[in-house]
């Protein structure tokens, strides 16, 4: 097969800006910004310069980005990934508990068996990753469970919801899985939850799931002491 055989054409709708934008985002979202001496400035030059593409798209994306909090503007200063404060943290996890919570109990009467066999074996099949210690691909499976529990919830608007936070907890979740015995922990209370569920026990699954939630709380609130959100004092500093 040659090159130009894999090749379609490409749409009419397809969108410099929003291609550009997206190829960013994704890129914050695999960051792990929450890490000591990570560097969260991003320089906008380089950045056009890394995509072989002229500027204005790049300072489009980026006011993009600035709009879902993903990043911040600083005159001045520049643009960082924006970086939540320990405070901001332990409330956006608050959030999460409650919503997941809720999604778990709509679950018992709006899932299938099916469905909750499939979720059984996507947590078996990623369980090894954590026995492995590779946490990069167990956080990431992780996160992709606690969405399918939100999806399974048969309601949109919780799903859509939840879905503001995930940008955010989804660093949050990656830096604190490799601390301590976390992952091996996620692994027990995720089975425990998805006996719950398949027993169709409301109360259990709802608590179980807001449990292991807050246990992420408590983690934050015990060991995350130095570190502060992206803002102006900050960024003077870097």
């Amino acid at each position: 097969m040659s090159l130009t055989d894999a090749l379609s054409p490409i749409s009419e709708n397809f969108s410099l800006k929003d291609h550009i934008y997206g190829v960013l985002r994704e890129a914050i979202l695999k960051m792990n910004i929450y890490q000591p001496g990570v560097d969260l400035r991003l320089d906008e030059r380089k950045l056009a310069e890394q995509l072989a593409v002229s500027r204005t798209p790049i300072r489009e994306a980026l006011a993009r980005l600035a709009q879902e909090g993903l990043v911040v503007i600083l005159p001045r200063k520049g643009v960082f990934v924006q970086r939540k404060s320990r405070d901001e943290i332990l409330e956006m996890v608050v959030t999460w508990a409650a919503l997941e919570s809720m999604a778990a109990r709509m679950a018992t009467q709006a899932a299938s068996d099916a469905d909750f066999r499939q979720l059984r074996r996507f947590a078996v099949k990623h369980s090894a990753d954590a026995e492995r210690a590779e946490l990069e691909e167990y956080s990431d499976a992780n996160i992709r469970f606690h969405q399918r529990i939100l999806e399974l919830s048969g309601c949109k608007l919780l799903k859509t919801t939840a879905d503001t936070l995930f940008a955010h907890m989804h660093a949050v979740r990656r830096r604190a899985m490799g601390e301590g015995n976390r992952a091996s922990r996620s692994v027990v209370d995720h089975m425990e939850i998805i006996e719950a569920l398949e027993r169709r026990d409301a109360d259990r699954a709802s608590r179980l799931v807001r449990e292991h939630t807050m246990r992420l709380h408590d983690h934050v609130r015990r060991t995350w002491t130095r570190f502060e959100g992206i803002n102006q004092s900050t960024a003077d500093s870097l």
